[in-house]
């Protein structure tokens, strides 16, 4: 494509050279560039990419796009932009010849529920004979294939490469979840979004290398409502009126308590051999009877967006009601049918949070017991260790402390320092370093109406030990278990 093109849309500074010419790719990183790539340099917070600009020209690029001043070589061509994340965004928009104004883009944004209300979305979509891709925190499905993702929301390149393949394998519609760091980075710059959803809002992602603050961590999810035609929020949301203030989209609500568009009630909590799930009906926009095999009152909330969406794009209710049925989430509530008197489920929890809720959703089916098979991260920060620990003993449930990405710490000390957060409210523990024995431990020890989480791994395949991502499958290992 000639420069002259990527750049149609955007504002910019040529400093030098000629717009006429073919660039055959863009770049970012100096590691791949090739004959007459366009290189933009970002600077990052370790390493900037103006430093290598002569390393890049000696590899081929032709085009350099910059924020600052730089010396010039003769026969390069300089462009001088504000931002330099924006351009890679708007240029790699225009490269992919704009994927997202062929397909109805849905954009997700939210502290947790982004994962299983796009997988939701998937399953009504499919069930209705529509093709759908979707890209997110597990990673992205094009055509039906699997693809792994380095980020919630990809940079912007592998976000329009992706969005391309879909179109080019006759998709309609794009599901993605959108990351505040997504937003904040302006790897969704230039996007169309149909629409936007504001799933919920609690503090997560502050810190010096995210958010320096909560109030910025919302601003950043605001965001996605200056881009979407229609909003999509959840009234009950401590936050709501924060997130629609400033809003240039349309607005629609979904609640079980407030007022709203599409309100959930008669919330009804169902058990069966094996599986938890839940049940409600809808007044409002749709005047119907849902249930989900995913326990709890937040999967009543992922439930009310998909159906107000589906609703929004004209899907048949039946079609929802077949797919909400049926819907499994990989590493998201996930329920394993072991064909036992007890359950076994799968969780990407992680925090003390995160712990929380899932653990308070458990109480509400009133287990016989609580088996918790989780650990923690190495080389994160220790308080979280004793407050996941506190938060397990509170709800009185039995700790199996095992090994969950240690990398380069010693299992045994991560697990003592969750011990500590035990002792806090005095609960019941042991510990088995390594996880598959743990899983082991607790199927074998487990009883009529327990439940057993196995928290922290969710969707991951692998355990990092040493720094080195190993093979590791939690739902593999139960199966294998019970010869399934």
């Amino acid at each position: 494509m000639k420069l002259k093109q990527l750049l149609k849309e955007m504002n910019y500074q040529v400093l030098q050279g000629d717009l006429n010419q073919e660039v055959s790719q863009i770049d970012y990183d100096s590691r791949t560039v090739q004959d007459r790539s366009l290189f933009v340099c970002i600077p990052g917070a370790n390493v900037d990419g103006h430093d290598f600009i002569d390393q890049v020209i000696d590899k081929g690029a032709r085009v350099i796009v910059v924020e600052h001043d730089v010396p010039f070589q003769e026969g390069i061509t300089y462009i001088h932009v504000k931002e330099s994340r924006l351009a890679l965004a708007l240029l790699s928009c225009a490269f992919f010849e704009h994927p997202s104004r062929h397909m109805t883009v849905i954009g997700i944004t939210g502290t947790k529920g982004k994962t299983t209300t796009s997988y939701m979305m998937e399953s009504i979509l499919e069930k209705a004979n529509k093709k759908v891709g979707i890209i997110g925190t597990i990673g992205s499905i094009v055509n039906g294939e699997f693809q792994k993702t380095k980020n919630t929301t990809p940079e912007s390149f592998e976000l329009q490469r992706l969005m391309r393949q879909m179109v080019e394998c006759g998709c309609e519609y794009c599901v993605m979840e959108v990351s505040s760091q997504g937003l904040m980075l302006n790897r969704v710059a230039g996007i169309d979004f149909d629409y936007g959803v504001f799933t919920n809002l609690s503090p997560d992602h502050i810190g010096e290398h995210e958010h320096h603050s909560f109030e910025h961590y919302m601003a950043c999810k605001k965001m996605l409502f200056q881009m979407c035609r229609v909003g999509i929020f959840n009234r009950d949301d401590e936050h709501y009126e924060d997130m629609i203030n400033g809003a240039k989209c349309d607005i629609k609500t979904y609640s079980i308590h407030q007022q709203s568009d599409l309100k959930a009630s008669q919330i009804s909590l169902s058990q069966g051999l094996g599986t938890l799930g839940v049940s409600f009906q809808t007044s409002g926009l749709i005047h119907a009877n849902f249930e989900t095999d995913i326990p709890g009152q937040f999967s009543v909330y992922n439930s009310l967006v998909a159906i107000i969406l589906c609703h929004l794009l004209g899907i048949e209710t039946n079609y929802i009601k077949e797919a909400l049925k049926k819907v499994r989430v990989r590493g998201r509530v996930e329920i394993v049918p072991v064909g036992q008197k007890y359950t076994v489920m799968i969780d990407y929890a992680h925090n003390a949070l995160s712990f929380e809720s899932i653990l308070q959703t458990i109480m509400d089916y009133q287990p016989h017991r609580i088996l918790c098979v989780y650990g923690a991260g190495g080389h994160r920060d220790v308080k979280r260790r004793y407050d996941v620990g506190e938060i397990v003993a509170k709800y009185k449930a039995f700790s199996i402390l095992t090994a969950d990405n240690p990398r380069g710490e010693n299992i045994s000390q991560i697990c003592q320092d969750i011990v500590t957060g035990i002792h806090r409210v005095g609960g019941d523990y042991v510990i088995i370093e390594d996880r598959k024995e743990a899983i082991h431990y607790a199927l074998e020890h487990a009883e009529a109406n327990d439940v057993i989480l196995c928290l922290g791994k969710g969707h991951e395949d692998y355990q990092i030990l040493q720094h080195e991502p190993l093979p590791f499958s939690e739902k593999q290992i139960i199966e294998d278990y019970f010869h399934i």
